[in-house]
């Protein structure tokens, strides 16, 4: 499980995203999004795309004439939500018979006719790389047909499109780099459902950083399910295919990493997410090169056991991943870092769930995503392995990894304490109006008076207080 598929937060489960925009057709459409940052950055292409057909979006889904679910396919419970939701619009079809229902993403890549079948409500499956044929589906739906297209492309990576910025804050956006992915860890099911790893062309993402700049917004966030095994050879070159002589021809990730911080030095560049296997020290060098590129890197570990990283197939062993975090930390001094964990894989005993804890306590992350493991159909792990722990020792083993967690947070954010942040102003705190939030070059939030600053605006905050997850501070 990269980052890029995992729940990103609890708290933004089944967030809509909508924009203010002119009714064209007369009609509305209500888009909600799950999951992953991928799939938020495929619901600002799908905007783009339906927006042009002259839909407007809204975020009160009873006043709308299509609605759209962006789905997320990592976690059983991620599909049952969904199947809940879908029935909170039953009374939008009653309401108005010409509305329409669909399911995007990589729920609708992994269960296809299933949703028109077993979900009445649904009019419209479409998969993550056929978002193109909206147009034609809607249509198709509107004359009284059930409308799929869930096929997996080698090629779309919607490089020509520019996404409508989504629920925006105006500072920070995402520019997706590569779609698919082919690592094929045996616990999931990214390949299954976004298909085979494809590079974006460079020009198309820094022409995509610049005009972003150019409308004000000061942080991009460069995606990927393995952002370090991004290629670009042009002519349509796959990586597997290239001769020594085009690879090294070719633009690889530390390069584009570089070219994108060079576009100006007061847009922040952020990426997610790393791959152990695949993070070499030129992108550390890059990153500890240039000023705007945050000093902050989230590399999932997913198990501190050798013998289930190799189940899990994840290409590194216990003792490399180490040796990363050594680097990371010799060439980015201090920079912060993050995880994702996965407790209660197949035959994980108890000693290979301590060699986890004891991973954690050597490296002691700012924060992590902690999961237990959910048996996803298709996958490796789930042909091959017996899903045979316990829940209940599942339960109990990611509730010690949490509590860790929850320590090592705490330890790691009054680190900052007394110290002066470099700060991007991102907006209103939540809990006060009086107050600014925004995040430093090492991911942690920061809350401030707002003494005249705004979004978009760098300040300098010393930090005399923290709670357990943010820094609070005054603009020096």
């Amino acid at each position: 499980m990269s980052v890029q598929e995992k729940i990103i937060d609890e708290s933004k489960q089944g967030e809509a995203l909508f924009i203010e925009s002119e009714l064209k057709n007369g009609k509305k459409l209500f888009l909600e999004s799950y999951g992953c940052q991928m799939n938020f950055s495929d619901s600002e292409i799908v905007a783009s795309i339906l927006m042009k057909e002259g839909y407007a979006l809204t975020k009160d889904f009873e006043e709308a004439d299509l609605i759209f679910l962006n789905t997320c396919a990592i976690r059983e419970n991620a599909e049952s939500r969904v199947r809940n939701r879908l029935n909170d619009f039953k009374r939008v079809k009653q309401k108005n018979s010409g509305a329409l229902v669909g399911v995007l993403g990589c729920m609708a890549e992994r269960l296809k006719s299933q949703l028109i079948e077993e979900e009445k409500l649904v009019d419209i499956v479409v998969g993550p790389d056929s978002y193109r044929d909206l147009p034609n589906l809607i249509n198709e739906a509107e004359d009284g047909h059930k409308a799929i297209n869930v096929i997996l492309s080698k090629e779309e990576t919607y490089a020509d499109l520019s996404p409508v910025r989504l629920d925006s804050n105006g500072v920070s956006a995402y520019i997706s780099i590569t779609r698919g992915c082919d690592n094929m860890c045996s616990f999931c099911v990214v390949p299954f459902t976004r298909g085979r790893e494809r590079s974006r062309d460079p020009e198309s993402i820094l022409a995509e950083a610049r005009d972003l700049f150019g409308k004000g917004f000061r942080e991009v966030t460069l995606l990927g399910q393995n952002v370090d095994s991004y290629l670009w050879a042009g002519g349509g070159l796959k990586k597997e295919v290239l001769t020594e002589e085009q690879k090294a021809r070719s633009v690889n990730f530390a390069q584009l990493l570089e070219k994108v911080a060079m576009v100006n030095p007061l847009l922040r560049v952020r990426f997610s997410t790393s791959h152990p296997k695949d993070m070499t020290d030129e992108v550390l060098e890059t990153m500890a090169k240039h000023h705007n590129i945050c000093k902050y890197v989230h590399l999932p570990v997913q198990s501190g056991s050798s013998r289930l990283l190799e189940m899990m197939n994840r290409g590194y062993t216990r003792e490399w991943y180490l040796s990363r975090m050594e680097a990371i930390q010799r060439i980015i001094p201090g920079c912060g870092i993050s995880t994702d964990v996965i407790t209660g894989f197949c035959s994980e005993t108890e000693e290979e769930h301590q060699e986890t804890l004891s991973l954690m306590e050597t490296v002691k992350y700012d924060f992590a995503y902690m999961f237990s493991y959910s048996e996803r159909p298709k996958t490796l792990a789930e042909r091959k392995y017996k899903d045979d722990v316990p829940e209940e020792v599942k339960k109990r083993r990611l509730q010690e990894i949490v509590d860790l967690q929850r320590k090592h947070s705490t330890l790691r954010t009054a680190e900052g304490l007394g110290k002066i942040h470099e700060v991007l102003v991102e907006g209103v705190s939540k809990k006060s109006k009086e107050m600014l939030m925004g995040r430093n070059s090492q991911n942690f939030v920061v809350v401030f008076p707002k003494d005249g600053h705004q979004p978009g605006d760098y300040v300098n905050v010393l930090a005399t207080l923290c709670t357990p997850s943010t820094l609070i501070g005054e603009v020096v």
